[in-house]
């Protein structure tokens, strides 16, 4: 999948739409994981483990 996006003057992007959806990526509490390959910048979903998700599921 390819999509475009722009850098706003605080260096910040917005990830399209269609790519969050297929990620399911939620706000307030999803972290991406940048990584720097030759001349391309990766974005990459940080999973958790399944420690955080018992925690934020309120279990033990």
């Amino acid at each position: 999948m390819i999509d475009e996006t722009k850098v706003t003057r605080n260096y910040q992007i917005t990830i399209p739409a269609s790519i969050r959806k297929r990620l399911g990526l939620r706000v307030g509490g999803d972290t991406l994981i940048v990584r720097l390959e030759g001349e391309r910048i990766i974005l990459e979903p940080k999973r958790r483990s399944i420690t955080e998700i018992r925690i934020r599921l309120g279990k033990k």
